[in-house]
């Protein structure tokens, strides 16, 4: 599946390119077209679109909460690289270590104030849930921080990879289908079905990480993953087939959630999204 030809995905490639474009030529702009370009998938935007997009049969009016979403995005992973002492992303220096470390914070900053000026037309509700996902991700961190050296728990795990990963999941579906008139009730239930899949979407990263089979990323700092902690108590290979029932559970309670929406093409690509970025990857695990 090659999301890159779906008309959302261009449409946030293009609010992108013409959000750099649009800046004035200084090294903050050579810098935030680095960040930009390392950022991956655009999952987290693309799932805002989608959602938008089954509940009213169009994306285009959420088209700049996709953008904050992914500025918010790209500045955490700059944050991330400074704090796990990233050296590469998607297969290029990350920012710290193309540009140095103030530098990339202070880029990091500029894309966090962006997200602000994106998010901030759509209404006092929608500016809550993006600014929780927010602080959510930085609460995360700390809680990584203060547990580092320190024994995770399973619990501390899965509340550390809601919060650095799942959260920022859980409000861009739920900020899509709110842009597109859903009410609280619905809205709620597209963000629940972002937070499974964004647990998921961790566990599979991370599983891949222990497994070694992560390509393009290089960091001198690891957070603990889930196989580790089950190692604690059980032989490798049942830790892994532990971690993947895991995310098999998760997957399933995502696909749940979108079964009772309208047939659409929108709802066929968030279950066909769903699959791409988790048991697709676990083929060969």
């Amino acid at each position: 599946m090659n999301i890159k030809e779906w008309e959302e995905y261009r449409s946030i490639t293009e609010g992108i390119d013409s959000f750099v474009r649009e800046l004035e030529d200084s090294y903050l702009k050579k810098m935030v077209g680095h960040v930009c370009s390392t950022g991956g998938k655009r999952i987290r935007p693309l799932l805002l679109l989608l959602s938008s997009e089954a509940c009213s049969n169009s994306y285009k009016n959420s088209l700049e909460a996709a953008l904050a979403v992914e500025m918010m995005h790209s500045a955490s992973l700059v944050h991330d690289d400074l704090l796990d002492q990233g050296l590469f992303r998607r297969n290029l220096p990350s920012a710290p270590k193309k540009f140095g470390a103030s530098r990339a914070l202070l880029c990091g900053d500029f894309l966090i104030a962006k997200s602000i000026e994106f998010i901030s037309p759509y209404g006092k509700k929608v500016v809550q849930i993006f600014g929780k996902a927010g602080m959510d991700m930085a609460e995360g961190e700390v809680l990584d921080l203060q547990l580092e050296g320190k024994e995770f728990s399973e619990k501390d795990y899965f509340e550390c990879i809601y919060r650095k990963t799942a959260s920022l999941f859980e409000a861009s579906a739920a900020i899509g289908a709110s842009a597109a008139g859903a009410d609280e009730a619905l809205a709620k239930r597209f963000g629940l079905f972002g937070r499974q899949l964004g647990i998921a979407y961790q566990l599979v990263d991370d599983l891949l990480e222990f497994l070694e089979r992560l390509e393009g990323k290089e960091s001198k700092h690891e957070s603990e993953t889930l196989p580790r902690i089950y190692m604690r108590e059980m032989p490798r290979e049942e830790a892994i087939k532990k971690v993947v029932s895991c995310v098999e559970e998760y997957v399933g309670s995502a696909k749940e959630l979108l079964e009772e929406l309208s047939p659409c093409p929108a709802k066929e690509k968030l279950f066909r999204i769903t699959d791409y970025i988790t048991l697709d990857l676990l083929d060969t695990v």
